[in-house]
């Protein structure tokens, strides 16, 4: 299998100042407004946001199922790129990484989400979605609906 296959990326353009969108990823109280599926909410958000600090979040399903996800970041570089591991507390062995890059385009900020390493096609195709509509979750809260590039 092709590296290249098991890696995702979205790019998506939030009509909100670069300020406001890296701290929706940074700080626990916005990333629970807007982060993950249409179907869930965010139960607890826990966010140390340095390089070798841990993240934790919990997600209810509307039918009442719960996802844990957690992991460290490798890198950040406030305003412009956070690097975090990401492992599901149902399946710990199974560790991938995200890249999510911010810039500045014209009236908005532009998000680009790089998840790559998981363990097979479907792993990543369930991902699509969840980061899909995680996104447009954020595009919505980040004040007007952005596009899809």
């Amino acid at each position: 299998m092709v590296a290249s296959e098991t890696s995702l990326t979205l790019v998506r353009r939030i009509r909100a100042p670069l300020a406001r969108v890296y701290a929706a990823w940074t700080d626990p109280s916005l990333l629970g407004l807007w982060w993950g599926p249409h179907h869930t909410r965010v139960e607890a958000a826990e966010l140390d946001v340095r390089v070798g600090g841990h993240f934790r979040t919990v997600l209810r399903e509307d039918n009442g199922d719960r996802h844990e996800v957690s992991g460290v970041y490798l890198a950040v570089d406030p305003g412009r790129q956070l690097v975090f591991t990401w492992a599901w507390v149902s399946t710990p062995e199974r560790q991938s990484r995200v890249t999510v890059t911010f810039r500045t385009v014209e009236d908005a900020t532009e998000v680009t989400v790089l998840h790559d390493r998981f363990a097979d096609l479907q792993a990543r195709d369930n991902h699509r979605r969840g980061w899909t509509e995680s996104l447009e979750r954020l595009a919505a809260w980040g004040g007007i609906e952005g596009g899809d590039r």
